[in-house]
């Protein structure tokens, strides 16, 4: 006769118990990947809540961007989007690398003039950039949704 044997249930249970632990470190350090650390402002309200309070004021006008901070956040830059006649869009940075720039950016009241190329735009769109923290007190910025955008007239 042929013996059959098999695992013993102690072994089992150990093998059951080793695979979930490993499944579940995998997900784990799958979900801590796709999870970005929360970027705060002032008392540790969530940045993206913040875009809510930023009032600027944009103008364009020959060759020449104006722009003013005309509510109480801190202003550290911002970003032109312009839309191109074939649709497609391309973004600009105003501030960075700008001997005029605000160190801090523009803080309530400040205000800012200098040089924007507009290119071959037919709509310009002038979208806050945010300076906040993490929770391990590493500064990061934070693009504020198209929705807080302003656009300019060309």
């Amino acid at each position: 006769m042929i013996k059959k044997r098999g695992l013993s249930p102690v072994v089992a249970t150990v093998l059951l118990i080793a695979i979930v632990v490993i499944i579940a470190l995998i997900v784990f350090f799958w979900l801590r990947g796709t999870i970005q650390e929360a970027v705060t402002k002032f008392d540790g309200t969530n940045i993206q809540l913040v875009c809510n309070q930023v009032a600027f004021d944009a103008e364009y006008s020959a060759g020449q961007i104006f722009l003013s901070n005309t509510g109480n956040v801190p202003i550290y830059q911002f970003k032109v989007r312009r839309q191109e006649a074939s649709g497609a869009f391309s973004t600009v940075a105003v501030g960075v690398d700008d001997d005029l720039w605000p160190e801090g950016g523009l803080n309530q009241g400040g205000v800012y003039s200098g040089v924007l190329d507009s290119g071959s735009a037919t709509r310009m769109f002038v979208i806050p950039v945010l300076l906040g923290k993490t929770q391990s007190e590493k500064r990061e910025t934070y693009t504020c949704d198209d929705s807080f955008a302003k656009e300019i007239t060309i």
